[in-house]
C-alpha cells in the first residue's frame, strides 16, 4: 500500500510535468500567447521543485531510519501530524517498525535475563570467549571455581594456574579433558568440556567446567559405606555362631563358677564337644574363604596386554562354555559384526569375565525350556569396541540393578558375590567398563566396552 500510493504520486507529478513541457512546446511552436508560456515554464518548475523536495525528504527521511536501524537506536519517532496521504504512511509504518524493533529488544533482554539467571543458578561454571580471548559471560559457579571476583580475558586464567590455561587453550571443540588445580579451597579436579557456536568471523567458544573432586569423594565415601555394611553382614554371619557355640561348650565344663573334674566328663559330653569343635572349624574356613575373595578382589594384576582378533577370543570361549555344565541344553549363538575386529587387552583376563558373565546366564535360565544365549561383538556410537552377552532369563529388577557390582553382594543362595565386581574391576584396569542393562522376563544384557 505504501510503495503503491508514493509510485501515484511520482506518476501524477510526471505526468503534469510532462504535460506542462507539451503545453510548452506547443505555445513556443504556434506563437500563440506568450503568457500561457510563462505559465507552463512556471508550472513546469513549481513542479519539478515540488518533486525534488518530495522525493529528498522520503530520502532523508527513509536514511534516518536505517540509520538509526544500523545504530541500534529503535527511539528514533517520525511526525505524522500535518503530512500528506502518503508521508503519513511512510512515517507510520517507520515508526511501527521502530515499535516493533523496541519489543524484539524487550524480549531479547528478558531471554538474555532469564537465561543469565539460570547459568547463575547452575553447578556447573560456564565460560564464553571470542577468537581474541575476551570473555563475554563467566557464571558465578566458574569464578566461584577459580577464586577470582571477575574474569575479562582468559589471560587472567594463567594467573590463576598456568596448566589449566594451557588446557583451555588447547582444548578442541567437543573435547574432555580432566585437571588438577590449587586453589584457595585446596585442589580440586576440574572436568573441562569445550564446545564453539557461532560463524567464523563471529565464533563463540563455550566453556564448562565442573568440579568432579566433591562428587567423587561422595561416591567413594558411599562405596564404602556400601562394602563395610556388607562386609560386617558376613563376619557376624559367620561370627554369632561361633561365640553362641563357645558359650555353650564352654558351659559343659562348668558347675556352676568352677570347673568340673576330669572324672565327671562322660562321652556325650565329649561327643558334643567334638561335634561344636568341627562347626567352628568349619565357620573358621568359611571365613577365611570370605576373606580369601575379599584378597582377590583387592588384588587384581595389572593386564598383559597383547593385540589379538575377537574372532579368536570368542572361539576359545565356546569351547569353554561347552565345557561348562547345563551349557547342553542352551547353545550359544554369536554374532560377530566385523570379522577383523581386534582387541588391545589381556586375552586371559578378558576371557575369565566372558566366562563368568556366560555361567551367570546359564544360572539365571535354568528352567527356562526356551532359553537364549547370545555373544554378540561390534562397536558403538562413538566407535568404541564392545562385546555383549545377552540372555533372554528372568533378568533383574530395577531395585537391584544398581547393587549388583557391589562386592560380596549376591541373589544367589550359594553365591560369592564377588563374580561381577572382580568382573568390573578387571573392566577398570583395561580403561574400559562393564555395563549392564535389563528388561525384566524379557532379556539381560552385560557389556564390556572398551
Amino acid at each position: 500500500m505504501l510503495s503503491k500510493k508514493l509510485y501515484i504520486n511520482i506518476i501524477i507529478i510526471v505526468l503534469l510535468i510532462t504535460a506542462s513541457s507539451v503545453l510548452l512546446g506547443y505555445s513556443l511552436i504556434s506563437q500563440h500567447s506568450i503568457r500561457l508560456t510563462i505559465i507552463c515554464i512556471l508550472l513546469i518548475t513549481i513542479l519539478t521543485v515540488n518533486l525534488i523536495i518530495f522525493l529528498n525528504r522520503t530520502n532523508r527521511n527513509l536514511r534516518f531510519f536505517f540509520d538509526s536501524v544500523k545504530n541500534d537506536d529503535s527511539n528514533l519517532s517520525f511526525s505524522v501530524d500535518n503530512k500528506s496521504g502518503s508521508l503519513k504512511e511512510l512515517h507510520q509504518s517507520m515508526n511501527n517498525v521502530n515499535l516493533q524493533i523496541q519489543k524484539l529488544k524487550m524480549e531479547n533482554r528478558q531471554q538474555e535475563q532469564f537465561f543469565s539467571r539460570i547459568l547463575g543458578m547452575l553447578a556447573t561454571g560456564i565460560i564464553t570467549y571470542d577468537n581474541k580471548g575476551f570473555i563475554h559471560h563467566a557464571n558465578s559457579a566458574a569464578r566461584r571455581l577459580l577464586s577470582v571476583d571477575t574474569l575479562t580475558h582468559l589471560a587472567q586464567i594463567e594467573r590463576i594456574d598456568s596448566k589449566l590455561y594451557t588446557a583451555i587453550k588447547n582444548l578442541r571443540p567437543s573435547e574432555r579433558q580432566l585437571i588438577a588445580i590449587n586453589t584457595k579451597q585446596g585442589e580440586i579436579q576440574l572436568l573441562l568440556k569445550s564446545t564453539v557456536s557461532g560463524t567464523d568471523k563471529d565464533e563463540l567458544g563455550i566453556l564448562s567446567i565442573q568440579d568432579i573432586k566433591h562428587e567423587l569423594d561422595e561416591k567413594e565415601v558411599d562405596a564404602w559405606m556400601k562394602l563395610i555394611r556388607v562386609l560386617m553382614h558376613e563376619i557376624m554371619n559367620s561370627i554369632t555362631p561361633i561365640t553362641s557355640l563357645s558359650d555353650s561348650l564352654i558351659k559343659i565344663y562348668y558347675d556352676g563358677e568352677k570347673s568340673i573334674s576330669p572324672e565327671h566328663l562322660t562321652g556325650e559330653k565329649i561327643n558334643t564337644t567334638l561335634q561344636g569343635l568341627t562347626v567352628i572349624k568349619q565357620q573358621g574356613n568359611g571365613l577365611m574363604l570370605f576373606v580369601e575373595s575379599y584378597r582377590k578382589l583387592t588384588r587384581i594384576p595389572d593386564p598383559d596386554k597383547k593385540l589379538f582378533k575377537v574372532d579368536d577370543l570368542i572361539t576359545h570361549v565356546r569351547l569353554l562354555y561347552n565345557s561348562m555344565q547345563k551349557s547342553t541344553g542352551i547353545e550359544l549363538s554369536v554374532d560377530l559384526k566385523n570379522p577383523d575386529l581386534e582387541l588391545y587387552a589381556d586375552k586371559n583376563m578378558i576371557t575369565q569375565v566372558l566366562i563368568n558373565l556366560l555361567k551367570n546366564a546359564l544360572e539365571a535360565n535354568a528352567g527356562n525350556a526356551n532359553a537364549r544365549i547370545s555373544l554378540v561383538a561390534g562397536t558403538d556410537i562413538f566407535n568404541h569396541t564392545e562385546i555383549c552377552v545377552v540372555d533372554n532369563g528372568p533378568g533383574i529388577s530395577k531395585e537391584i540393578i544398581d547393587e549388583i557390582f557391589i562386592p560380596f553382594f549376591s541373589t544367589k543362595q550359594n553365591g560369592s558375590g564377588i563374580g561381577l565386581s572382580i568382573s568390573k574391576q578387571i573392566m577398570r584396569v583395561h580403561g574400559g567398563n562393564l555395563k549392564v542393562s535389563s528388561i525384566p522376563g524379557k532379556e539381560t544384557v552385560f557389556c564390556l566396552s572398551f
